[in-house]
Parts: structure tokens; sequence; C-alpha cells
């Protein structure tokens, strides 16, 4: 049985989707840039209700705020490094035609669907803007702020799902060719 890449121990592996580009890289980045807020305000809050026996009350909104930014900017990162779950029992028995066929089904459902929640999603921001719709909290924050991320995030998605698709179209051609040379035609 072929490796094709990093993976689990003892287990098929998977190779990595494709390189990540400047949009897998900025979002990977700005999840980054949320984690540290992330933990910042978490920081905060605890040595100021321990030390101070006092709250900023805000730290759960924004904490909030900065999971869905962790969670929605870094699917395309997540999938530009194979890191999404596969059926790997069923991978590892077909060939790498087949894989790649696979992939590209996958890749093509995975891609209308993220299409579909990217133009819900802009609906929802949308919506939220237009009727000024606002957190009760004591920071109200404008909701199509945080909405906004669920957008960004689904269009970066979708723009690494293109590139791996056009990348493993490009493979599966190669394969072709490769096989019609071995076989004289």
């Amino acid at each position: 049985m072929a490796d094709t890449g990093g993976g689990s121990a003892g287990g098929p592996t998977r190779k990595r989707a494709n390189a990540e580009g400047v949009v897998e890289t900025a979002c990977k980045l700005l999840s980054a840039l949320a984690l540290v807020v992330l933990l910042l305000v978490v920081a905060v809050d605890i040595v100021t209700r321990w030390g101070f026996n006092f709250s900023y009350e805000v730290s759960d909104e924004i904490g909030a705020y900065m999971l869905v930014a962790i969670a929605f900017l870094s699917l395309s990162a997540s999938h530009s490094n194979g890191a999404f779950h596969r059926v790997e029992f069923v991978q590892a028995r077909l060939s790498p035609r087949g894989r790649l066929v696979s992939s590209i089904v996958f890749e093509l459902v995975a891609l209308a669907f993220c299409a579909i929640l990217a133009w819900q999603y802009v609906g929802l921001v949308r919506s939220s803007w237009r009727f000024g719709l606002k957190a009760p909290t004591l920071l109200e924050t404008p909701l199509w702020l945080p909405r906004l991320l669920l957008v960004v995030g689904m269009a970066a998605l979708c723009l690494s799902l293109v590139r791996s698709l056009a990348a493993d179209i490009r493979r599966l051609r190669s394969l072709g060719n490769a096989g019609r040379s071995r076989n004289g035609a």
C-alpha cells in the first residue's frame, strides 16, 4: 500500500491538499490573532476578578466573537493542510486515480454546500446591517460585524476548495496522460 504523505502513524495517510496560498495564510494569521486576543481577554478578566474582585463584564462577549473568528477563519487553512476528516479505510483501498476522483467529488460537494452557506451568511449580514441589529449587551456590538466573519471564513474556504479542485483535476489529467503514454496511445 502506497503512502501518500504525512498523517497518523501506522494507518493510511493523506498528503497535504495543496500549498497554502495568500488567502489561507492570511486566514491562519487572523485566527492566531483572534486566539491571542481571546487569551488576553480571559487572562485580564481572571486577574481582575481574582485580584480586584472586579469584572469587565464583556469578556464573555468578546470571547464568543473570537471563538467564531477562530472557527471560521481557520477553515481554509485546515482544508489546505488536509486536516479535515477523511474515510481513510476507503481511501486506502482505492487506486491513485480512484483517490483523486473521490477527492474531486468531495471537493465539488463541499464547494456546493459552502457556496450555499456563504450566500445565506451574506443575507444574514445584510439583514443585520439593514435593521441595525445590535447585541443586547454592554458593548452593543452591531451584529453585522461578528456575522461578517462567517462570510469571510466561508468565502475563504470556497476559494481554497476551488484551488485544490483545480490541482486535483490537473493531477488526474497528468495520470491519464501518463497512462496513455505507457500504453503507446
